[in-house]
């Protein structure tokens, strides 16, 4: 049964630096692909770092060069690390997986959903 578990949200001032944390269990990493999510209030749902199966990381434009995303297959833990946190980072973060897919895994979230999701987990920057 696959599982995804978020934490390590919330408020923060602007510059700030937070980590994220999923806690995955229920399939291989290698054999899949992972990422963050982020939905802003009245906003869609965007992809914001992305990790294919062997590795290979994506980043929104709005987020590189601040956010790192790492996987630890030791713990079994997605990562990210966001530093000079904005207001515009404000949204619910969402750890998911495509268990379908290992490669392109950016392209994938493009088009459509990933099949596993967390519940969520809320990040505030205020200015």
């Amino acid at each position: 049964q696959v599982q995804l578990q978020e934490s390590g949200g919330g408020s923060v001032q602007s510059g700030g630096s937070l980590t994220l944390s999923c806690a995955a269990s229920g399939f291989t990493y290698s054999d899949a692909c992972m990422g963050w999510f982020r939905q802003a209030p009245g906003k869609e749902r965007e992809r914001v770092a992305i990790i294919d199966g062997d590795g290979t990381t994506q980043y929104a434009d709005s987020v590189k060069g601040r956010f790192t995303l790492s996987r630890e297959s030791a713990s079994s833990t997605l990562r990210l690390q966001m530093i000079h946190l904005k207001p515009e980072d404000t949204a619910m973060y969402y750890c998911a997986a495509e268990l379908a897919h290992l490669r392109w895994c950016w392209n994938i979230a493009g088009l459509t959903q990933y099949n596993y999701w967390g519940q969520g987990t809320q990040v505030t920057v205020s200015s």
